[in-house]
């Protein structure tokens, strides 16, 4: 995981899903900055943004650093705050980061994870050879302990993202093409840069 920058609205996004989902939860009397009442689905207005999300984030994930073909059906958006916990926040664009599908289950409704938008640089390091990924040693006792939740909860430690990671370094090495990588896997190659070996 990387840091992530916020980006713009898109244009229609307040008409086609801010306002008829904040006008369905006035409807039924529930509260934006409260939970939604157990049970409760609301509805999914959030997917007339999927594609503009996916367009707006270059098609990278905010949790893995990968870049994945819209095609793959693969792409998902993430409530970073859960909509079960803040009802309003479901139909805010600032509150939506792209995933792959994975990571947002993984993820689910839990508040423990690390914010890639607004994270502090070098919160994580990468093995480059093995492709396992660390908190950085420097940090101070609480960002680690989050940065490790982090890597816990989101499974970014898994046998099969560290072999995707390794892999897209080896890659990097056979063809010496950083510009590939930096498009590819952006985490990766943000670490092979600053190890200083790029």
């Amino acid at each position: 995981m990387i840091p992530v920058v916020l980006q713009p609205e898109p244009a229609g996004f307040d008409a086609k899903v801010r306002q008829p989902g904040l006008t369905w939860l006035a409807g039924q009397g529930i509260a934006l900055n409260g939970p939604l009442p157990k049970k409760t689905k609301i509805p999914a207005y959030w997917s007339h943004s999927n594609k503009a999300l996916w367009d707006a984030y270059g098609g990278v994930c905010a949790y893995l650093a990968i870049y994945f073909e819209w095609a793959t059906g693969a792409s998902s958006t993430d409530h970073f705050a859960a909509k079960s916990k803040n009802a309003g926040q479901a139909y805010e664009w600032s509150n939506y980061r792209l995933s792959c599908l994975g990571p947002n289950r993984n993820k689910n409704k839990f508040d423990d994870v690390l914010d890639p938008i607004g994270l502090a640089a070098n919160t994580f390091e990468l093995n480059l050879v093995s492709g396992e990924i660390s908190p950085n040693r420097g940090l101070d006792k609480p960002a680690m302990a989050l940065a490790r939740k982090t890597i816990k909860r989101l499974k970014l430690a898994s046998p099969d993202h560290n072999k995707m990671r390794q892999r897209h370094y080896s890659q990097y090495l056979r063809h010496k093409d950083p510009q590939t990588l930096k498009e590819l896997s952006p985490f990766v190659w943000y670490e092979a840069q600053r190890q200083g070996l790029l």
